[in-house]
């Protein structure tokens, strides 16, 4: 009993520090929490900045098919002009703007043997219609 009699009692050393995680304790009982609120948001951001280059990735394919459909479409056209290809040239155009699941919007025979195509893709993504515009004549 001797060595416990310069040390303070247990029971009031721990009535000390409750007391200090008691006032602390109140302060993070209205913060717990909000690490998962945090967590959750910025999930949130990432996944919508995902989905919008989603977007954008689709949109940039699909106008890049709409203008190969163009181009080989105005190319068979301006073939089937010189009488390279049998057949009516935006009526060629437009066969081989189907095979690229592609519709001619505008068919047009210009100035030295030229023609000029305008296509648009059957799929409509969510940012719009994908078009593609050429021209096509003899080489210079």
């Amino acid at each position: 009993m001797m060595a416990d009699a310069g040390r303070p009692h247990p029971a009031a050393a721990r009535r000390h520090t409750t007391k200090g995680r008691r006032g602390a304790g109140r302060h993070d009982g209205r913060e717990r929490g909000s690490g998962t609120v945090l967590a959750a948001g910025l999930a949130l951001v990432v996944m919508t900045a995902m989905a919008v280059m989603l977007l954008l990735a689709q949109s940039a394919v699909l106008a890049s098919r709409a203008a190969a459909a163009a181009d080989l479409a105005a190319l068979a056209a301006a073939d089937a002009l010189r009488g390279i290809t049998t057949g009516e040239p935006c009526s060629v155009a437009a066969e081989v703007a189907a095979r690229h699941a592609a519709t001619v919007l505008s068919c047009t025979e210009g100035a030295g043997q030229t023609i000029e195509v305008r296509t648009r893709l059957g799929e409509r993504p969510l940012l719009g219609a994908a078009t593609g515009h050429a021209r096509a004549g003899p080489p210079p």
